[in-house]
C-alpha cells in the first residue's frame, strides 16, 4: 500500500524528486500513457512514429496495426504515404532489427547503431567466413551496385560472388547489411501491396548524408519520453547498445529517479507523465513484435514472464494495460476472422470490449473482406 501511495503521489503532482518508489501498475500505466495506449492521440503518423522513436517492423504490415490501435482517425494509406514519398524508411537499426523511422530519424539514429551491428556480425558465422578478407572494399562495391539499383541483399551477394568467388553470397550479403545503411525501398510494406525487400542506402533514397554526430544523451531522452521511466538495463535492451550507464551519468542533472519494486534505480525525464496506477486502461490489439512489448530488459510491467512465449509471432491483446491473450486475422473463402486466445477467462465486461475493439480492427484490417467474423478460445 506505500508502494502504491508514493507512486501515486509522484502522479499527482506530475513530477517527483528523487527516491519514489514505482509499482508494477504504476509503470504500466506510465507506460501506456507514454506510449498512446491509454486514450488514442490526434496526431499524424509522422509525428506518431518519431514520438515511438520509431516502430518494430520485421513484420511489414505491424505498424499499421501499431498505428491504428494509437492514433485517432489513422488510415492505412497515411503510413503507405510516407513510404511512398520517401518521409518514412524501413530499416535495420535497433537490436538489429528492421525498424520503420521517419526520413530524419534514420539519419539520426542508424549511425548509433553501427557498433551495435557491427559487434554481432563479426561474433556471427558469417562474420568468421569473410575474416581475413578486404571487408571495406566489400562494402564500397555493394554500395556501387545497390545505388545503381535496388536488389535485395541475397541478389547483391550472390552478385559480389563474381569479384570474390573465395567468399559465399549469404555472408557477403549480412556484410552488406551490416556496413551499409539498407533502407527496403516500396512497395516494401506498403499496405495491400508488399514485394521484395529491395534495398539501396538511406543516403540515396533520402538525398541526405548520415548524422555526422549522432548523440546517444538525446537518443536516451527520447527513449525515456516514450517508454520511461526506465533503467539503463532498459535503454540497453531495447537499443543493442551497451556502456549507456556513462550517458546516464552525464544526463543524471537533468533527470529525476525512481526504484522499482525490484530496487532497481529508474530513471526518467523530468516532465514525463505518471498516471495514477488505477487510471482505467481500454483494451488494444498491439501487433506482432510491437515496441511497447519488447523496450525493456525487465518486461514485467506490460507482460508476465509466462506469457511472451505466447505472443511476439502472433499480435498481443492488451486488458486492463497488460497481455491477457493473442491474436491473428486468417483470411478463407472472402471471410476474415480474428482468432482470440485468452490467457485466463475473462470478465462479461471484458469479453464485450475485445469483442468491440476487435470488430474495429477487422473493419481497419480487413474491411474488402465480404465477411467477418470472431473466433475465441478462451483459458478455462
Amino acid at each position: 500500500m506505500a508502494a502504491r501511495a508514493a507512486a501515486r503521489g509522484a502522479a499527482g503532482r506530475g513530477t517527483a524528486g528523487s527516491g519514489g518508489v514505482l509499482t508494477r501498475r504504476a509503470l504500466n500505466r506510465a507506460l501506456l500513457r507514454r506510449q498512446m495506449l491509454l486514450c488514442r492521440a490526434d496526431l499524424s503518423a509522422a509525428d506518431a512514429i518519431e514520438r515511438l522513436v520509431g516502430m518494430q517492423a520485421q513484420a511489414p504490415y505491424a505498424p499499421y496495426v501499431g498505428l491504428w490501435t494509437r492514433l485517432s482517425g489513422f488510415r492505412a494509406d497515411d503510413l503507405s504515404a510516407l513510404l511512398l514519398d520517401r518521409r518514412a524508411v524501413r530499416i535495420v537499426a535497433m537490436r538489429f532489427t528492421v525498424h520503420l523511422l521517419t526520413g530524419r530519424d534514420c539519419l539520426a539514429l542508424r549511425p548509433l547503431m553501427q557498433p551495435v551491428l557491427e559487434r554481432q556480425f563479426r561474433g556471427s558465422a558469417y562474420g568468421k567466413r569473410l575474416a581475413g578478407m578486404d571487408a571495406d572494399a566489400i562494402a564500397v562495391a555493394g554500395r556501387a551496385l545497390l545505388e545503381g539499383r535496388p536488389l535485395t541483399i541475397t541478389d547483391a551477394g550472390k552478385r559480389l560472388c563474381e569479384r570474390w568467388p573465395e567468399a559465399d553470397g549469404e555472408s557477403i550479403a549480412h556484410l552488406l547489411r551490416t556496413a551499409l545503411p539498407l533502407v527496403q525501398v516500396p512497395p516494401r510494406g506498403v499496405w495491400g501491396r508488399g514485394g521484395l525487400p529491395l534495398c539501396t542506402t538511406a543516403e540515396h533514397w533520402l538525398g541526405r548524408p548520415l548524422a555526422a554526430n549522432p548523440s546517444p544523451g538525446e537518443m536516451m531522452l527520447r527513449y525515456l519520453r516514450a517508454f520511461g521511466p526506465a533503467s539503463v538495463a532498459d535503454v540497453q535492451a531495447w537499443s543493442g547498445l551497451t556502456r549507456l550507464r556513462e550517458v546516464a551519468g552525464r544526463l543524471r542533472p537533468r533527470l529525476r529517479t525512481f526504484r522499482g519494486e525490484d530496487g532497481n534505480e529508474l530513471f526518467d525525464v523530468e516532465d514525463g507523465p505518471l498516471p495514477d496506477p488505477d487510471t482505467p486502461a481500454p483494451v488494444r490489439y498491439l501487433p506482432e513484435y510491437d515496441n511497447a512489448l519488447l523496450a525493456h530488459a525487465e518486461r514485467s510491467r506490460i507482460i508476465a514472464r509466462e506469457h511472451a512465449p505466447r505472443v511476439f509471432t502472433r499480435g498481443a491483446l492488451l486488458v486492463d494495460g497488460f497481455v491477457r491473450g493473442a491474436w491473428t486475422i486468417v483470411r478463407a473463402k472472402g471471410v476474415a476472422t480474428l482468432k482470440v486466445e485468452t490467457f485466463a477467462q475473462p470478465s462479461k465486461p471484458e469479453r464485450a470490449e475485445v469483442e468491440d475493439e476487435g470488430a474495429r480492427l477487422l473493419d481497419f484490417a480487413a474491411g474488402e473482406a465480404k465477411g467477418r467474423e470472431i473466433e475465441w478460445k478462451a483459458a478455462g
